[in-house]
């Protein structure tokens, strides 16, 4: 496997637990006890994944998760948050800040290896298509995981990516919450629906001018359309 991992954890017993956990599923591993330290190795190499507790000595891990994301060279990294807050609004939070996924502590070794394995598929994940032109001023680039509006390129996040994905492969055709989740996590999806409201605000938000094409259809789910005036909001 030999995927390389990031484990940022103050608490020494726990990141040896992690390290020792993963090593045996086949990852690569490094620890951390402080945010700063990682952010610093980040400038040396770039990890295939970061496990990032969300309560740490030298900078809040909501800090540490929103620098990685809002720097090119490092956004693309995904980030599972550590956690021991049980509090809803604490978790979503975190997706909002750019998470890819979350583990509340205390936790069994099987629900941490299955949430490692689903992010790292979806960073994986290909398809031979190439663009998509959806009007002059917005693209989709499926190949290189880059939109295009107006030749500028937003930034997105993997899952917003292929949230966007799907729901372009049959305009008009109407995605549950569920059938969502299923598609970005699989048998792996240990998540509460209320994670795609969030990441469907998100790329809102970020498609600007063109948000109106993400549809809420209400009691049913999400769709893409094309037309201005089509039911939805």
């Amino acid at each position: 496997m030999n995927n390389k991992i990031y484990i940022v954890e103050d608490e020494t017993d726990i990141l040896e637990l992690l390290r020792l956990v993963l090593a045996q599923a086949g990852y690569n591993t490094e620890g951390f006890t402080g945010a700063k330290a990682m952010l610093n190795r980040l400038d040396e190499q770039i990890p295939d994944l970061i496990i990032l507790d969300l309560m740490l000595p030298d900078l809040d891990g909501m800090e540490a998760c929103r620098i990685i994301k809002n720097r090119p060279a490092w956004e693309t990294i995904p980030i599972i948050m550590l956690t021991a807050r049980t509090d809803v609004e604490d978790r979503v939070k975190g997706l909002e800040y750019g998470a890819d996924d979350y583990i509340t502590k205390p936790f069994a070794s099987s629900e941490l290896v299955a949430r490692v394995k689903a992010v790292l598929r979806r960073r994986g994940w290909e398809t031979s298509k190439n663009v998509l032109t959806i009007t002059p001023d917005f693209k989709i680039d499926f190949n290189k995981f880059e939109v295009y509006i107006r030749d500028k390129k937003i930034d997105l996040t993997l899952t917003e990516f292929k949230i966007l994905q799907l729901l372009t492969q049959r305009p008009g055709w109407v995605y549950s919450r569920n059938q969502i989740l299923d598609y970005l996590w699989g048998n792996d999806k240990i998540v509460i629906e209320r994670t795609v409201d969030v990441h469907i605000r998100n790329l809102r938000e970020k498609l600007d001018d063109f948000a109106w094409m993400i549809k809420n259809i209400r009691g049913m789910g999400y769709k893409f359309s094309l037309y201005e005036e089509d039911s939805g909001q």
